[in-house]
């Protein structure tokens, strides 16, 4: 017969009965807490990490923008240092065609624009221009229209400066005519003055000289243009001519003054330069006129007809803000002396002139 039960091992049993599903439950609910965190901790990690490199993703792309924009910069400063330094700059253009660059010039339709239109035409149908060279602008534009077409065309000397060794009348004006007042004389915008000056405008008269007869010399039309373009792209070389232009004719205003003086008969275009307050003699006529020709100011129209006389070229301008009119077409000077060679320019203002070709 079985002994009967303890009543106290009986309670023990119950109690781990009762506590039994407790500790399971237990211990699930402390994996799925250490499960939680342990996610918690990586998705933290993770954000941190993602975060970290879109920073240092943005920070790239801000550096890399910014490098490439300085290098786009650099890239076009040394573009444009590269083309001046190795393109030829040429002060006088190639040919281009005359009504298509009327066209590209002249838009609209304000009556200044239908002017020109119509002028360019008469120019292309009546006087058979066909092309234009375009000429630098600045304040020696009408000198370097006239210089470039006495070289290109392979124009000589004019008479009296075969007389005459033109690189000592520096010299001449100073000793023999006594005009100290040389010293004053401005190199456009250099504006030097001073004792030397005379060295510096032989240098300037002995390079046109060189120059000049080097050009005259040459038979051939396409080596006379191909010079021309290395020539017209020195910009130092270029100005020397022209203040040589200058001194010629200053040189020539001082001695039809003198023959003024002693009752000689003038040209009339000097007549009427003389009759001026601000150009009453040589001397005015370089500080109020010459001294700023290539600074300040071009040639005015009387003294388009001085340089014509002082070259021997006959200088007919087509001024197309005059079409319609009588003043359409000038000759500097009017009335030449003699069969001397005749060059053309156009020019919409009196101001700036171009090259036609014809």
């Amino acid at each position: 017969m079985a002994a009967p039960r303890s009543p106290t091992r009986a309670r023990e049993r119950e109690r781990e009965r009762s506590h039994a599903p407790a500790a399971g439950s237990d211990q699930v609910h402390y994996w799925t807490l250490a499960t939680s965190q342990a996610l918690d901790t990586v998705w933290r990690m993770a954000k941190g990490f993602v975060m970290l490199a879109v920073s240092f993703l943005m920070a790239a792309v801000c550096y890399f923008r910014r490098l490439h924009l300085y290098s786009e910069h650099k890239l076009k400063w040394w573009i444009g240092y590269l083309q001046r330094k190795f393109k030829r700059n040429l002060s006088v253009e190639a040919e281009v065609d005359l009504l298509s660059y009327c066209a590209r010039e002249w838009k609209g339709e304000t009556p200044r624009t239908k002017l020109m239109r119509k002028a360019y035409e008469e120019l292309f149908w009546r006087h058979h221009i066909k092309c234009v060279r375009q000429v630098k602008r600045d304040n020696y534009d009408a000198l370097r229209s006239v210089l470039f077409q006495i070289f290109s065309q392979g124009i000589s000397f004019p008479s009296w400066m075969k007389e005459k060794d033109i690189v000592k009348l520096p010299e001449k004006l100073l000793f023999s005519q006594g005009c100290n007042w040389i010293q004053q004389y401005s190199f456009g915008p250099e504006k030097y003055t001073g004792s030397n000056v005379f060295g510096k405008l032989r240098k300037c008269v002995e390079l046109l000289k060189t120059q000049w007869t080097e050009f005259n010399g040459i038979r051939d039309y396409h080596k006379r243009g191909s010079m021309c373009n290395t020539l017209f792209s020195d910009a130092i070389l270029e100005y020397k001519l022209y203040e040589a232009l200058k001194f010629i004719m200053l040189y020539q205003v001082t001695e039809v003054y003198e023959q003024m003086k002693t009752k000689k008969v003038i040209p009339s275009l000097f007549r009427l330069l003389f009759s001026r307050e601000t150009s009453s003699d040589p001397l005015s006529f370089m500080m109020n006129h010459l001294n700023s020709v290539g600074d300040t100011s071009g040639l005015e129209q009387i003294d388009m007809f001085i340089l014509g006389y002082s070259l021997e070229v006959k200088i007919k301008v087509f001024r197309l803000f005059k079409f319609n009119s009588r003043d359409f077409e000038v000759c500097y000077p009017e009335e030449p002396l003699r069969d001397w060679p005749e060059i053309s320019l156009l020019t919409e203002n009196d101001r700036h002139y171009h090259i036609p070709v014809f």
